[in-house]
């Protein structure tokens, strides 16, 4: 995955998104490993056609999905899928309007930090909204990785203490 290269072309493009995922864990300072970049993005009109363009631009595809069956990338994709999982040039990006646990992109957006990840400025979601949508996603990866997220809330509110 290039990620420097995913959250500068998303920024260059001028999407709103929002970080989210293990990325935005990984941020917070979870040490687990992901294989992907996934995103919450404002639906409105423009930022949909603005990140559909990008998409198509990195040749992206459904992931899992037998290559060569017709898919196109663009704003109705978006519009009509709430969440896509997909491969491109650049790696693995799941994209998506709203989050469980956290909402709509608005919510998520009020729930998140602005941060420099590799030298890029991008929004992530804060470490609470994180855990509210690990807990509420229910599967298995993310309950183990609710453990290992709420450690690290609650050493962060020990050093508050301090």
């Amino acid at each position: 995955m290039r990620l420097l290269e995913i959250l500068s072309g998303l920024n260059q493009a001028g999407v709103r998104y929002v970080v989210i995922g293990g990325i935005a864990a990984n941020v917070q300072g979870s040490p687990r490993i992901t294989m992907d970049v996934d995103i919450c993005y404002d639906p409105e009109e423009g930022n949909r056609a603005r990140l559909a363009e990008v998409l198509a631009g990195w040749h992206a595809y459904l992931r899992g999905v037998e290559p060569g069956l017709p898919f196109v990338m663009d704003a109705r994709t978006l519009r009509d899928v709430p969440v896509l999982t997909l491969v491109t040039d650049l790696g693995d990006l799941d994209v998506m309007y709203r989050v469980a646990g956290v909402g709509e992109y608005t919510s998520v957006e009020a729930a998140s930090l602005e941060l420099t990840v590799l030298g890029i400025l991008v929004r992530v979601l804060a470490l609470d909204a994180l855990i509210a949508a690990k807990r509420a996603t229910g599967r298995r990866k993310d309950q183990e990785a609710l453990l290992e997220l709420e450690a690290l809330r609650e050493e962060r509110r020990r050093r508050k203490r301090l």
